[in-house]
């Protein structure tokens, strides 16, 4: 950990390096008087004014009750179906051509048939972010106990271990790293479909409405603050996430 804090300071450096020269490319070829390609200092004023106003803290705790609350829904069904089908084959049989023809369907591609069934509005919403975590975290549960080798259980069975044994102490354990991986990717796909889906439906609050708005209204200011924040937030969720996996695999090397 030590060590870690040690290099933070640098390795924040150099991740600033191409932004900076972004910003720094972005305001010598910007003018105030496009409206298509704001400076810098414009998306600055913008991100002030937003924050003074408070709508900026209010769309973006939205975004954020919206996307865990998906994430919440969908990733622990996905696991659960997951982890089912790998265990019992018959299940997999079963579910697998539906759940595998299902998933090639974008998120989004859903919005129009759960509208017409739900209305327009946070139901329908939650249903599609659920969905966008559901199934990378069912993939790789299912994988994860897929790939348990097959000595492993036979040391189950010379311990006389039961069903329920076998699982607690062997198929989870084994499984947990690609459970980790796609509870990783059920993050950011739940992210990116709420995101998308509140641009699409523009109900209530959040960013991806701000940003909705922002087009219809033309405020390439406001729009890119937007952008900044969620791109932020989204890197924020996945490097905490990361460090959680990380220390909870403590015990791989591999691991990184």
């Amino acid at each position: 950990m030590n060590d870690w804090l040690s290099r933070f300071p640098a390795r924040v450096a150099v991740g600033l390096v191409v932004p900076a020269l972004l910003v720094l490319w972005w305001q010598s070829h910007s003018s105030p008087s496009l409206s298509t390609f704001a400076p810098p200092s414009s998306v600055g004023t913008a991100l002030v004014d937003m924050l003074r106003s408070g709508d900026l803290a209010r769309d973006t705790l939205a975004t954020l009750q919206r996307a865990f609350t998906g994430l919440a829904i969908g990733t622990p069904l996905g696991v659960a179906v997951g982890i089912a089908m790998g265990i019992f084959k018959p299940l997999d049989r079963l579910l697998g051509p539906l759940l595998h023809a299902l998933r090639q369907v974008p998120m989004i591609g859903w919005l129009p048939l759960m509208g017409l069934w739900f209305g327009v509005g946070e139901g329908t919403e939650l249903i599609v972010i659920s969905m966008s975590a559901f199934f990378p975290s069912m993939l790789n549960a299912h994988a994860g106990v897929a790939q348990v080798e097959s000595r492993y259980l036979d040391v189950g069975g010379v311990l006389r271990f039961s069903t329920a044994q076998s699982i607690r102490y062997i198929l989870l354990p084994a499984a947990m790293p690609l459970v980790l991986t796609g509870i990783t990717q059920a993050l950011a796909f739940a992210w990116i479909s709420t995101i998308g889906t509140e641009l699409l439906t523009g109900a209530g609050s959040g960013l991806g409405v701000s940003m909705a708005q922002a087009q219809m209204q033309q405020r390439l200011d406001v729009m890119l603050v937007v952008i900044g924040v969620t791109a932020a937030l989204g890197f924020i969720i996945n490097h905490l996430f990361r460090r959680v996996r990380k220390s909870a695999l403590r015990w791989q090397p591999s691991v990184q």
